[in-house]
């Protein structure tokens, strides 16, 4: 099976990066893909590389998928097909091939002495991706690992590919030229790598131990990549009064990697940190979860996880499985959570469903429902108590504080002190049970 556009056009740059990370010129890649369809269809897993490969600054000029009960050692797909995969790229000036499956380093090898130009798997691709858009220096650690890791063994495969001058696609990161002569400088580099995000990690636990001592609690958004987390955290933000500390966002896969905290204040007595963590995406390499899983550590140690879904895509109940699954790989699928089905200006049906406490239809774009989104957090993470307190006048910094920390409904001076009406946090119902009246 093939398919291919009629006409052909140039792709979009793409930028390039040396061993330390620098950019190195500007040029332009075609693709073809290549994917092996056993017994489950592989259309949806097609459509999803053909986006990466365009994220990653391709033009997919074709895609070629072929029947095989099982892949084949050497080549993953059969000898005839590798002939046609080869034929095709010569025909169309293809500069690299793109495989739906990973390969091994056997398998990269034979591949590219008989098709003749970069191959490459959809693992390397999804590191590339990441290596160019990380920004913080705790993902640009985390990538570099995730690619020596996959790396590592392969290193007879990446032998042809790594002596070449030029770049592309799947040669960002670190030095292809070390990478194949010395595998004990990569194993060095590897634990070097390690420990500096050991330092990171504990830098972010005594954040996180901060936090917990001044009872803030956490509110972390989840889900398929480009499902529109970055642009609900900002419709939040925007709501709150806190437009300047908006995050990027974009129409594209994998636009944010690292996470990004921003304090959300609802009311005069409610705030919550706010995360917003790296997307998922089907096939996420093993490689790739275990470098993020200090950054992905913000959802497990979350009050609340706003578990985002592309309402609009319809295959988006694949993306909901494909995140818990990550979750559960992570120690995170069993925390509580919110289904919070974004983009319902693109779906009249879901605009009338009626959300509940579990789930709630949104956009992020319009604002529409936003506001029974926060309640529905508030539900979740604050728990208040209504109470009737009588504050003596000698106790005039628990008045102060009942005023600058609680919902006062409604106050009454009496001879023997100010009588609150108030909703108070848990804790502090329980420092003040003494003054609590019926």
């Amino acid at each position: 099976m093939m398919t291919f556009p009629w006409s052909l056009c140039y792709t979009k740059a793409m930028l390039r990066f040396n061993e330390n990370n620098e950019i190195i010129t500007e040029e332009t890649y075609r693709a073809i893909l290549v994917g092996l369809q056993r017994k489950e269809d592989i259309s949806y897993s097609m459509e999803e590389l053909s986006g990466l490969a365009e994220a990653a600054g391709a033009e997919v000029l074709g895609k070629v998928i072929q029947v095989l009960e099982k892949p084949n050692t050497a080549t993953m797909i059969g000898k005839g097909k590798v002939t046609e995969v080869a034929e095709l790229a010569e025909a169309m000036e293809a500069d690299v091939v793109i495989f739906n499956d990973e390969l091994t380093g056997m398998q990269l090898r034979n591949l590219e002495d008989a098709i003749g130009v970069r191959v490459i798997d959809r693992t390397i691709l999804i590191l590339d991706i990441f290596a160019a858009r990380a920004d913080s220096k705790e993902g640009k650690l985390q990538v570099e690992l995730a690619q020596l890791q996959y790396r590592m063994p392969r290193l007879t495969g990446f032998g042809k590919a790594l002596s070449r001058q030029g770049g592309g696609i799947g040669t960002r990161g670190p030095g292809e030229k070390k990478l194949e002569t010395d595998r004990r400088h990569i194993e060095r580099r590897m634990e070097d790598i390690k420990a500096e995000l050991i330092e990171l990690r504990r830098t972010r636990t005594v954040q996180r131990a901060r936090r917990e001592k001044a009872g803030v609690p956490v509110v972390a958004l989840v889900g398929y990549t480009n499902s529109g987390k970055s642009a609900l955290m900002n419709r939040l933000l925007s709501v709150t009064d806190k437009e300047e500390k908006t995050v990027t966002e974009k129409d594209m896969l994998f636009a944010t990697l690292d996470a990004q905290s921003r304090s959300v204040k609802v009311d005069s007595n409610h705030q919550f940190i706010l995360v917003d963590t790296v997307g998922f995406v089907s096939k996420l390499p093993h490689s790739l979860i275990e470098a993020f899983k200090a950054t992905l550590e913000e959802a497990v140690f979350a009050d609340l996880l706003l578990h985002v879904v592309d309402s609009a895509y319809e295959e988006h109940s694949f993306h909901i499985s494909v995140t818990d699954k990550v979750l559960s790989e992570i120690g995170a699928g069993a925390k509580e959570k919110v289904m919070v089905y974004n983009k319902i200006d693109l779906v009249p049906d879901f605009r009338t469903a009626a959300g509940t406490a579990s789930q709630v239809f949104v956009s992020a774009k319009t604002g529409e429902n936003i506001d029974l989104l926060i309640d529905n957090i508030k539900e979740k993470i604050f728990s208040d108590v209504s109470v009737r307190l009588l504050i003596p006048y000698t106790r005039g910094d628990i008045s102060s504080y009942l005023c600058e920390k609680a919902l006062v409904k409604s106050m009454e001076y009496e001879e023997d002190g100010t009588v609150f009406d108030a909703e108070v946090s848990l804790e502090d119902y329980q420092r003040l049970k003494a003054y609590e009246i019926i």
